[in-house]
Parts: structure tokens; C-alpha cells; sequence
């Protein structure tokens, strides 16, 4: 009898639990995150989503989605905003009892950790995007802050019916080495995903010139000076090949690029800024060659997905993340970060070979056809919480939260 009720308890809890994923802006949710909740939300969990609102708070509830907005901002580090923050994510879990938290990006998942241990919620999911600013930033704060997160990363995010998720398998292996016995605990889910009905091999446009684009958004770790600097110095090597930039600055991220410096490279021989496009499709179409010249890790690059998705040859520089995409000789050529010469180098390549680009193009839809669809990643991430589970109920730590009778 008392393992009937387990049984029944197990089954209910991945059916019918209460999930909050905590994001810090709404417009990430939207953009990246979004896949992942519909998957929650078809196989029946009640999904909501705490958040920074701005312009996506409508889209977001007519999903079916709970909205609650959070007061907090990214680029709020200190110890009184973080607190703060603590605090009211606190507040919002004891009020709501989620039976899991889904805590997205690095610094959810730090304050969303502590808070989720102070309102006793059962099940954490965190998920690090990258190493993105601490990773590339040189300031003294950027590497205090980089030395305290590998404080405190493992005994907060790894600890028992915890898990994190990570984009590829190098960020894997850099948070094995803090804590290998959680080992178990550190799954690799394939960045956000790609709807591959949506995004469809393009036929390559006519030439000349050579257009190179960069989707995504105007901030300094992008690398986006170096690609500006790499195709100024083609241009003054005779070859016509066009940069269009797309995308918007980040004002909350601390590398913003000003509207001063993007002015200004838009009025350089051959370059386009775009700002933010609500459909990228027809900036992959319009192009011949995909470009990021990221400085740091990625976690793994939406951009090239997508680019890959429509068929298109990659340059990229060869970090962490960019290469579960960009593969070096197969899809994609690869250059140190930062190396203007040696990007220019490769997008000259590029540039002048047609046949190339044309076979890079059909095997960057391969790569992205094995296993980065948004339907894959959807159900990567349905299964963890559903292993996430089975550990909660078997240790019977979610009596407590709210569950409430399946729609389904």
C-alpha cells in the first residue's frame, strides 16, 4: 500500500507540479527560454515565470504562462540589491510552493539559490549560459566576482536534488573539476534550440560583394569591434565584402557598446547597422557567411544556430560553446579571440571561395538537424526535471509543495 502511494505521488508530481523559471529579463525568457516552458507546460506542469517585465509580459500570459514581476535588474550586483533580491524571490516562493524552480543564467541561479533554500523549495534546476562577462572582462570586479562564483557555485547549485545545466560539454568539464562527486548532478542540454520548420536552408544571395552578418546583440565580449576592424581591413585590401550588424545594445550588461561607437561604424565603407530585428530570417537569407567573434565562453550561440539552421558557412572565434556549432574545417573556420588578422584571414577565405562556403552551408544544416532542434532540447529538459523528481518524491521532500489537479 505505502508503495502504491509513492507510486501515485511520483506520477502526480511530474504531471501536475507547480514550475517557476526565474529569468531576469522577459525578453531573454522569450527569446531563449521558451521552448523549454512549452515542453514543461505540454507534458503538464503549471508554468510560470518570474521576471523583469518589459515589453514581453503579454506574449508571456497568452502562452498560458503565470507572470510575476520581479523588481531586479542584471547589472544591480551590490551586496543591498542582491539581498533584495533574495528576499522578494524568497517572498515568492513560499506564497506560490513551486514543487521546482528552474533558475536560468548566472546570477538567478546564485540568488535564486539562496532563496529557494530559505523558502525550502523541493527541486532547483540551474542553468549557466556561458561564462559570458566574467569570463572576458579584465576589471578587478569582474575577477572577484569570477573567484567568488567558484566559491560558491558547488555547494549551492550541486547539492542534493539540485541540478545544473550547461550548454557544452567544456563548461561540463570546468564544473566536474569544482565538484566531482556531483558529477551526476551537471547535465549538457544543447543551448536553446531551433525551430527547424521555422528556420529553412536559404538559397545564397547574389554577389558582389560577399555579405558577412553578425545577429545578436551590440555589446563589447561579442567581439564586434574586432569583426568590424576585420572587414575595414578587407575593404582596404580591394575585396567587397559587406558587414551587417543586427541587434541592440544591452544596457544592462556592463559592455554595452554606446550609440556613439555603432553610429560611427555604420558610417564606415561597406558596414550596416540594422539595430533589432523582430525576425532574423531575412538577415541569414541576405548573407553568405555567419560571424562571432565572441571573446570569452559561450554557452552556445543562438546566432549560429540559427545561421546553421538556414544553411549558412560560419567564422567564428574558437571558444568554448561557439565550437559545438561551429566545427573547425567541416561547417566553420575558427580563429584565436581578439585576432583581427587572422579573422579577416578567414573571411577572406571565405569570401573568395564560393565552393566552400556552398559545402560549409549544407553541413552546418546537418550539425544543427542532430540534436539542436528546440523540440530536442524541449524534451531533454522535460526528462531531467522528470529524473529531478523521482529523487523528491523518493526522499518525500515535496509533500509540501503545491500541486493542483492536471488539465490535461
Amino acid at each position: 500500500m505505502e508503495a502504491a502511494h509513492r507510486l501515485t505521488y511520483k506520477v502526480a508530481m511530474v504531471t501536475r507540479g507547480r514550475l517557476i523559471f526565474l529569468v531576469t529579463e522577459d525578453w531573454y525568457f522569450w527569446s531563449h527560454r521558451l521552448p523549454m516552458a512549452r515542453a514543461a507546460r505540454d507534458a503538464g506542469f503549471e508554468v510560470a515565470v518570474a521576471t523583469r517585465v518589459g515589453a514581453h509580459g503579454e506574449r508571456i500570459r497568452a502562452e498560458g504562462f503565470a507572470l510575476h514581476p520581479l523588481r531586479w535588474r542584471r547589472r544591480k550586483l551590490g551586496p543591498a540589491a542582491s539581498l533584495a533580491a533574495i528576499v522578494e524571490i524568497a517572498r515568492l516562493y513560499r506564497r506560490e510552493r513551486p514543487i521546482l524552480v528552474h533558475h536560468v543564467a548566472l546570477k538567478a541561479a546564485l540568488l535564486g539559490g539562496i532563496a529557494a533554500m530559505l523558502a525550502g523549495v523541493p527541486a532547483v534546476v540551474s542553468m549557466i549560459a556561458g561564462t559570458g562577462y566574467l569570463a572576458s572582462a579584465g576589471g578587478l570586479r569582474a575577477r572577484a566576482l569570477a573567484s567568488l562564483m567558484h566559491v560558491m557555485w558547488p555547494p549551492l547549485l550541486l547539492r542534493r536534488r539540485c541540478r545544473v545545466i550547461v550548454q557544452n560539454e567544456e563548461d561540463r568539464a570546468d564544473l566536474v573539476a569544482l565538484r566531482p562527486a556531483a558529477a551526476a548532478r551537471i547535465a549538457v542540454i544543447a543551448g536553446s534550440g531551433v525551430d527547424l520548420a521555422r528556420f529553412q536552408p536559404a538559397p545564397l544571395p547574389p554577389e558582389p560583394p560577399v555579405v558577412v552578418a553578425y545577429a545578436g546583440r551590440m555589446i563589447a565580449i561579442k567581439g564586434v569591434a574586432t569583426l568590424v576592424a576585420a572587414q575595414q581591413s578587407l575593404q582596404r585590401q580591394g575585396l567587397a565584402i559587406r558587414l551587417v550588424l543586427a541587434g541592440e545594445p544591452d544596457r544592462e550588461n556592463p559592455s554595452a557598446i554606446d550609440a556613439a561607437t555603432l553610429a560611427g561604424w555604420a558610417a564606415l565603407p561597406g558596414v550596416a547597422w540594422l539595430g533589432h530585428q523582430d525576425d532574423v530570417r531575412p538577415v541569414w537569407a541576405a548573407c553568405h557567411i555567419a560571424a562571432l567573434a565572441s571573446h570569452g565562453g559561450e554557452g552556445l550561440p543562438k546566432s549560429l544556430l540559427e545561421a546553421a539552421a538556414t544553411a549558412r558557412p560560419i567564422v567564428a572565434t574558437d571558444v568554448p560553446g561557439t565550437r559545438a556549432i561551429a566545427r573547425a574545417g567541416e561547417n566553420a573556420l575558427l580563429v584565436p579571440p581578439g585576432d583581427v588578422a587572422a579573422l579577416a584571414a578567414a573571411l577572406g577565405d571565405l569570401a573568395r571561395d564560393p565552393e566552400k562556403r556552398r559545402r560549409f552551408g549544407a553541413a552546418s544544416r546537418d550539425i544543427v538537424e542532430q540534436g539542436f532542434s528546440n523540440a530536442a532540447v524541449g524534451a531533454a529538459t522535460v526528462a531531467l526535471y522528470g529524473t529531478l523528481l523521482d529523487e523528491v518524491a523518493a526522499s518525500g521532500a515535496g509533500k509540501n509543495a503545491s500541486l493542483r489537479p492536471s488539465r490535461r
